[in-house]
């Protein structure tokens, strides 16, 4: 099953949304999936720096207050499923076009999942500014990349083609928020659902397309 997920490495919902979809897929061990990460920027327009949180928060919510009621339903799901967040370690939104270009990469090369899981932790668990091309290098070698390729890469201009071909495709299915989830292109999901809520759409495409089981 070829299972395509929309997402944005700064977005909670899509750092908590695979660890639900990984949850899913474990209660159906029999299905044999791949999986590829279409790159979708909730903030394109960011300096390639990034700015700084508290700035980002004042934009986006009207301040750190209303953030954090904002933010607490998201820390409260997260603790459900075990997940490490600490938001308040977080000091830079960064741009994420570097990290998508670099996972598209890691998929080449059989680590983009590795990478993904690297780059959410990175965020989301250390705090860590995931635009830093030096920390994107460190990520890349810790999950088996070759870091000077990866640094290589970064500074080219490689990939613009596919990430073209990406937010084409995300202007034909007129996605306006993530995660969102197509299970061997027929079938879809948004949102991070519950485990459970998966399973239906898993079945139905195993069942379409038994070839790929």
């Amino acid at each position: 099953m070829f299972i395509e997920v929309f997402s944005d490495l700064v977005c909670p919902w899509c750092y908590i949304g695979a660890k639900r979809l990984e949850q899913a897929l474990a209660m159906r061990p029999q299905v044999k999936t791949e999986r590829r990460w279409v790159p979708f920027q909730l903030n394109p327009d960011l300096p390639p720096g990034g700015i700084d949180r508290s700035l980002y928060l004042a934009i986006k919510f009207g301040g750190r207050d209303r953030a954090r009621r904002i933010y607490a339903i998201i820390e409260e799901a997260a603790a459900i499923d075990r997940l490490p967040l600490a938001l308040d370690r977080i000091r830079t939104v960064p741009n994420t076009l570097d990290a998508h270009r670099l996972i598209a990469l890691a998929e080449r090369r059989g680590r983009g999942e590795a990478l993904t899981n690297a780059l959410f932790a990175a965020y989301f668990a250390a705090g860590d500014d995931i635009g830093d091309r030096d920390l994107l290098c460190l990520l890349a070698a810790r999950v088996g990349l070759d870091s000077d390729e990866a640094r290589q890469f970064l500074a080219g201009t490689a990939d613009a083609g596919e990430l073209a071909a990406a937010e084409a495709l995300i202007r034909e299915l007129d996605l306006h928020s993530v995660p969102f989830y197509r299970f061997d292109r027929c079938y879809a999901l948004a949102g991070a659902q519950e485990p459970l809520v998966f399973l239906p759409l898993i079945e139905l495409a195993v069942s379409d397309a038994p070839a790929l089981v």
